[in-house]
């Protein structure tokens, strides 16, 4: 499988050459199956597009029972991709042990108290590991493919509190951000600047940007907004937000003058139609697409919830083509 080790913050530099790789992107599962083969009602059926990796950035249960952890887990192991990297959600409570043994009665005092070793397990046990599955909390990897492609990537299961659930924080603490420009990025949840990482893998979407609810309320977050702006990463997965599936392709602007704004948001359009055809909606920022993505001026963000508002799992998953790094002595 993919090779991985952590990341020098001060010594890492942006290789000019770069290979296509492709990326399967899912959020939101929560332990719903994939439907078979010959439905073609629906996009998020068996088996899940090919890939060189698979993400899913949280939700993998509905309340964190084994069980549920278990139907996921099965999910992930059928895609055909070499590497599979998984992070937890607000509703994987199992997998934040304090929140759960605090709360464990509310969800689950009529089925019995779920074992969180055994949880965690499922996600790190021997079985994940010859499946090529890696479960990722807050901070930063890198990680080497086959191809030669070493990419470095952020995740955080993390978002704003809300009506008590797992992986919370307040809405007001700044777990992203370094308290001055000085300050290092040596805290897990901190994100590095550019040119440091390549994707970030975040449960919750940051403000403005495919987070609105039904309600018309933005439950993204401020502070993650500020990191991405700062990071600039190549692309920016995650879900949370049912209603807020989609893409957008920003463009950074004064990214020479020691701050970023965005400057341009181009919303990713689909065809339903071929959506449900291919298993996923497809988007092409590789050289070959004609349009590649420019690292560091411009960052893909992708909503990649499966489940709807209703939770109904109607949304297709995203793949992508785009540039990753080549390793050293590669290519």
């Amino acid at each position: 499988m993919a090779t991985a080790s952590s990341v020098s913050f001060n010594s890492r530099v942006a290789s000019p050459k770069t290979i296509k790789t492709r990326l399967t992107i899912i959020s939101d599962t929560h332990s719903h199956p994939l439907f078979s083969t010959d439905d073609a009602s629906h996009a998020f059926r068996h088996p899940l597009p090919r890939a060189d990796v698979l993400l899913h950035c949280g939700d993998l249960t509905s309340t964190g029972k084994i069980g549920e952890h278990q139907r996921t887990f099965s999910l992930v192991k059928s895609a055909e991709a070499e590497l599979k990297l998984v992070i937890a959600g607000n509703h994987d409570m199992t997998l934040d042990a304090p929140f759960y043994e605090e709360n464990w009665l509310r969800w689950h005092a009529h089925g019995g108290k779920q074992d969180i070793k055994k949880a965690k397990d499922v996600w790190t046990g021997e079985e994940a590991r010859r499946a090529d599955i890696v479960y990722l909390e807050e901070g930063v990897r890198t990680f080497e493919l086959h191809s030669g492609a070493k990419f470095t990537i952020y995740t955080n299961p993390f978002t704003p509190e809300f009506c008590n659930w797992a992986f919370a924080y307040e809405r007001d603490n700044d777990r992203f951000n370094p308290s001055s420009e000085k300050a290092s990025c040596s805290e897990p949840g901190l994100i590095p600047s550019y040119p440091q990482v390549d994707i970030m893998m975040t449960h919750g979407p940051p403000l403005k940007h495919l987070s609105t609810t039904k309600r018309e309320e933005d439950a993204g977050c401020p502070h993650l907004l500020r990191a991405v702006e700062r990071c600039r990463p190549r692309l920016h997965c995650f879900g949370h937000i049912h209603e807020g599936w989609g893409a957008e392709r920003l463009q950074w602007a004064n990214v020479t003058d020691g701050w970023t704004e965005i400057e341009q948001v181009e919303s990713i359009k689909t065809d339903p139609r071929e959506v449900i055809k291919g298993r996923g909606a497809y988007i092409d920022v590789s050289r070959q697409g004609g349009r590649p993505l420019r690292f560091g001026h411009e960052t893909l963000l992708v909503n990649a919830s499966i489940m709807d508002v209703h939770y109904q799992p109607i949304n297709a998953p995203w793949v992508v083509d785009l540039e990753l790094p080549l390793a050293e002595g590669k290519g």
